[in-house]
């Protein structure tokens, strides 16, 4: 694979890098990059999780050294679980057997637990480094990078210390690259920024979208771009506005003919989103969509754009694409529900399901 190509891959169903040239700078040089991502274990994965599994994937084909971060304490900071340590570690371990499951390469990905960090003195005597480069109105507004609002600091002041602590995870491990939503941007420009002042190496941040909730959304005027995706985001949070990967294929059906899917409309719609960043983000994939003569007949769609420009046009019925993205979409999760039908999986998520929290 030549630095072309590679470059393709790693941007590929990406919505900013921050930034582009530097990117190009080093794939062009051929030197080994790292890259990371770091989730929360806090709960069950819904479908907005595959834009990132996959995307992952994408790294690790394009010859990045690739570490998921499995943010343990980030999680228990967030009150995942009730700050529960030992079921955010359990949730952490279903998370890689859902990664397996749907193919992701994690024999060639290096997990990190934030134990494992946090152990570690010169850890603390950075993420202290980031606070002090960082002032109080500054750190408040990242708050948004977990799910929380800048209110919230008043009442638990640890929170403060996440959006630092993501900041010093990037720098402690020596990245070159930030993989996350739309929503992590603002960790990640703070990095860009402490980084730089430090003496340290910025991070080349890349953000994937963040797919809307099933009830959808609309644009809000004098919003960042990030803060908007993040309020009407997909979240376990809210059961009704997501899709979860031990969602049965009635289920899956069922949500998705409920949900919010305007005519002619393909911004803040679920439905074409789901095709957009999770269907057709997988090579050569095909949209089958069954209809009857008078309704034009069945279809195949072998691009999102070709997709787009029928459903605008008016020349495919949200029904019609309710219908086929539901069967694709139950196409792709045939690997995690058979790995829910075993014994000790199920006996996590059923675990895990009576203690979610926010």
């Amino acid at each position: 694979m030549d630095a072309e190509e590679r470059l393709s891959l790693i941007t590929r169903n990406l919505v900013e890098v921050i930034t582009y040239d530097e990117l190009k700078e080093k794939v062009s040089s051929g030197a080994q990059l790292k890259g990371y991502i770091g989730y929360e274990p806090s709960g069950l994965a819904h479908i907005g999780h595959l834009i990132w599994m996959f995307k992952v994937k994408d790294l690790v084909e394009a010859g990045v050294q690739f570490n998921v971060l499995e943010a343990t304490w980030h999680a228990m900071i967030n009150d995942k679980f009730g700050g529960n340590m030992e079921l955010i570690r359990r949730a952490a371990v279903l998370f890689r057997e859902i990664m397996r499951s749907l193919d992701i390469p994690v024999d060639r990905i290096n997990f990190v637990d934030a134990e494992t960090m946090v152990s570690d003195k010169d850890y603390w005597a950075l993420v202290l480094k980031v606070m002090k480069m960082t002032s109080l109105a500054r750190m408040k507004r990242a708050l948004t990078i977990m799910g929380r609002t800048m209110d919230e600091a008043e009442l638990d002041s640890s929170k403060l210390v996440y959006p630092a602590m993501q900041v010093s995870d990037i720098i402690y491990m020596d990245l070159d690259i930030a993989l996350g939503g739309l929503d992590q941007r603002k960790a990640h420009v703070l990095q860009r920024e402490v980084a730089e002042r430090m003496g340290r190496k910025k991070v080349i941040a890349l953000h994937t979208p963040i797919l809307t909730g099933l009830e959808g959304g609309k644009r809000m005027d004098n919003v960042e771009s990030d803060e908007q995706a993040a309020a009407f985001k997909m979240s376990k949070s809210k059961a009704s506005s997501a899709i979860f990967l031990n969602d049965s294929p009635e289920q899956v059906r069922a949500k998705i003919r409920a949900a919010y899917c305007p005519p002619r409309q393909v911004e803040l719609n679920p439905v074409i989103e789901i095709a957009k960043y999770i269907l057709f983000s997988r090579p050569g994939f095909t949209l089958h969509v069954e209809r009857p003569a008078k309704y034009g007949g069945p279809v195949d769609f072998t691009s999102y754009a070709e997709l787009e420009k029928a459903y605008v046009e008016g020349r495919l019925h949200p029904l019609d694409l309710k219908e086929a993205v539901a069967e694709a979409l139950n196409k792709m999760l045939e690997g995690p529900r058979k790995l829910f039908e075993r014994p000790d999986i199920a006996e996590l998520v059923a675990q895990l399901e009576s203690k979610v929290t926010r």
